[in-house]
């Protein structure tokens, strides 16, 4: 449970350093009352009951997929029950859409977070108002270098962190509501209805800072693999959920006693002597959330490896113990670059408010429209069961996104951009590599014509052990056609293997390896990943001695065929998805590296496709 607290919870738990003060910042031309106030509060809190609890905790969080969550893992469960091609591809685009937006999140987060937690020294130490910028850039610029030692180490500290950050937050809040306790009528949902009817148009445009105290509320779902779902709930019904509400509603108590702590009600919650400790916890604290959404940003990435929907890229693993501790430099890097030219150009996290609801909502929806179908398919709940839940759902995300979506010009451009050109980049790349596959195919001898013949064909045998990386287990693999072209010779034992990436989670050992003898001498290997596993070719070939087939690594010689991409005379893919496509594929990580094999047993072949 204090892992939970340290890697879940971190996002959510630091959205009371922004969401309140942005909510209040449409009353800043007129004097804030109480109605304003227990509105927003209202407002909040049932955002927080309704998104977080019931659709997330509740509902959402029992679509595992085999003990797996996030989008792109309930994207594969619901793509596994629809019904029709046209539907599957409907949800993949769903899938695609909700995974770039959590990437435009894993930009943002870390910019507002810790942008929030170092402007608390505007509060505590006004003369240092103008290091806030250089002093983010330098705990971003840090907290991006050591990416390449793993979260091992240092989430050994993320729990009690953030438990002292829970219990500190939610007794600064409860202090606060002591001295005017009714404030908690804040509770009944007629103050945030009250809000509406008064102030109509602008109550609706609260409702887009108001999201912004769910925000992380994916995170739940996403690390479910991680630590499982009753831990998950039970830390938030049990510490973040009280926590955050006592200091929300604390906020609001020091609102209505004195409106000029609209500046920050956060740090004005907090006692003069204990303002400048508390904004080096809450840098600590925010620090550790954009650590979670950074880990889950390389989590995605490699889902959407093994499913096909970005070029290969190197991924380190850093726990020997850990399967799910990874690193990606090239992700590391573009976010790093991503979150310091956010926070150059925005400046202050009240200016980045404007970006983040449109990602976090537009995820929400996302989500919502691939649970109904998991819980109508799967779970056999009934039509009527599934609309009314989940499409009522759905319209209070739709809502909320609507909302963001008047702030286009003031920020929210940056995830739909952000959003818009991910979505291109792996559309493209799904694309270009099954036209690719396509290609090879129709140019590829089939296997069982091949070996029918070899007995006749005199080919020499020389001593050694070859393998042939192929995408397709039921052709012969262009790499050893070439090398028959050129050399004229077969190696006595030839293994062809094929690396197939499931949409589960994890393949299991039992399942990992299926081989079968083609011929004397000749073998056809399976290998099988899910879409939470990194491929390690060499370390599963191994386990084929156990299968009675001779394995010597260091007599193996790899043969892989380099692809080699020109567009066709007619090509079969718009012009600016082909340019993406070769650009993608020009420079994708080696097969070597991705797939762990010794570079000095490897043999490469040229191969020209034109597609």
């Amino acid at each position: 449970m204090l892992g939970v607290l340290g890697v879940v919870y971190g996002d959510i738990g630091t959205s009371p350093l922004y969401a309140f003060k942005a909510s209040l910042s449409y009353f800043r031309d007129r004097a804030v009352t109480q109605v304003e106030v227990l509105g927003i509060l209202s407002l909040i809190f049932w955002s927080l009951i309704l998104i977080v609890t019931v659709k997330y905790v509740l509902l959402v969080m029992r679509a595992d997929n085999k003990g797996e969550g996030g989008i792109l893992a309930l994207m594969a469960l619901a793509q596994r029950v629809a019904v029709g091609p046209r539907v599957r591809h409907f949800l993949g685009l769903v899938g695609i859409a909700g995974a770039c937006l959590f990437f435009g999140d894993g930009v943002i987060t870390p910019a507002i977070s810790v942008l929030s937690a170092v402007e608390g020294l505007e509060v505590s130490a006004p003369a240092l108002q103008q290091y806030v910028l250089p002093i983010s850039a330098l705990v971003i610029v840090v907290l991006f270098a050591v990416q390449w030692r793993g979260t091992g180490s240092v989430g050994r500290v993320f729990g009690p962190v953030m438990t002292v950050w829970f219990v500190g937050i939610g007794l600064l809040g409860a202090a606060e509501i002591a001295r005017h306790p009714f404030v908690l009528l804040a509770v009944s949902p007629s103050y945030a209805v009250a809000l509406c009817a008064h102030y109509g148009v602008l109550a609706f445009l609260v409702l887009g800072s108001v999201v912004l105290a769910v925000t992380g509320a994916e995170a739940l779902y996403a690390d479910m693999g991680h630590f499982g779902a009753p831990a998950i709930r039970i830390v938030w019904l049990a510490v973040v959920l009280p926590s955050l509400v006592l200091n929300y509603f604390g906020q609001g108590a020091l609102m209505i006693s004195d409106p000029s702590a609209a500046a920050n009600p956060f740090y004005l919650l907090a006692p003069d002597w204990l303002r400048l400790p508390f904004v080096v916890l809450a840098t600590v604290a925010t620090v550790i959330a954009s650590q979670a959404v950074i880990s889950g940003a390389y989590s995605m990435t490699r889902q959407a490896l093994q499913l096909g929907l970005l070029p290969r890229m190197a991924i380190r693993h850093t726990s020997s113990r850990e399967e799910g501790q990874i690193y990606v430099p090239q992700v590391n890097t573009l976010l790093a670059i991503g979150v310091l030219v956010l926070v150059g150009v925005f400046r202050t996290s009240d200016n980045l408010a404007s970006a983040y609801g449109i990602a976090v909502t537009g995820t929400f929806l996302c989500t919502g429209v691939l649970a109904m179908v998991v819980f109508r398919r799967q779970y056999h709940w009934s039509r009527a069961a599934a609309i009314s839940v989940f499409g009522a759902l759905f319209l209070m995300d739709l809502v909320f996104f609507a909302s963001n979506s008047l702030k286009v010009i003031e920020g929210g451009w940056v995830p739909l951009i952000l959003g818009l050109a991910l979505m291109a980049l792996m559309t493209s790349w799904k694309q270009g590599r099954d036209l690719l596959f396509a290609r090879w195919k129709q140019d590829s001898l089939p296997l069982a014509s091949f070996l029918a013949r070899l007995p006749q064909s005199r080919t020499v045998r020389v001593p050694g052990l070859a393998v042939f990386l192929t995408g397709n287990p039921d052709y012969v693999p262009a790499a050893l056609l070439h090398n028959l072209k050129h050399n004229k010779v077969l190696h006595e034992r030839v293994l062809f293997v094929t690396v197939t990436n499931l949409d589960e989670p994890e393949a299991g050992a039992a399942n990992r390896t299926s081989v079968e003898e083609m011929a004397p001498g000749i073998y056809r290997v399976t290998l099988r990943y899910g879409f939470s596993e990194s491929p390690n070719i060499p370390r599963a070939l191994e386990d084929l001695r156990e299968r009675g087939v001779p394995f010597d690594p260091m007599q193996a010689s790899y043969f892989l065929g380099r692809e080699v991409i020109v567009p066709a005379m007619v090509p079969r893919m718009p012009l600016w998805r082909l340019w993406l496509f070769l650009v993608l594929a020009r420079n994708a990580t080696p097969a070597t590296e991705f797939f762990r094999i010794p570079s000095d047993r490897v043999v490469e072949l040229g191969v020209r496709i034109a597609i």
